[in-house]
């Protein structure tokens, strides 16, 4: 069963720190979101196989917005 990992809030991605097929470990840090002026790592929600980064580097995202998927 895959895992969506959804924007908290609306900003900018400034850094992705895994890639597809990289294993990842329950809350190890695999987003970097910019929001209202400050850094906000987005953690993995549970441990997994990252399957999909649904966004690029500079993206402007809104809350609930998909990040990635992990299997």
């Amino acid at each position: 069963m895959s895992t969506q990992i959804v924007a908290p809030m609306p900003g900018k991605v400034i850094d992705i720190l895994v890639n597809v097929g990289d294993a990842v470990e329950e809350a190890q840090e695999v987003l970097v979101l910019e929001a209202m002026k400050m850094e906000n790592a987005i953690p993995a929600p549970a441990a997994g196989r990252v399957k999909e980064i649904a966004v690029r580097k500079g993206d402007a995202v809104s809350t609930r917005q998909l990040l990635m998927t992990l299997d």
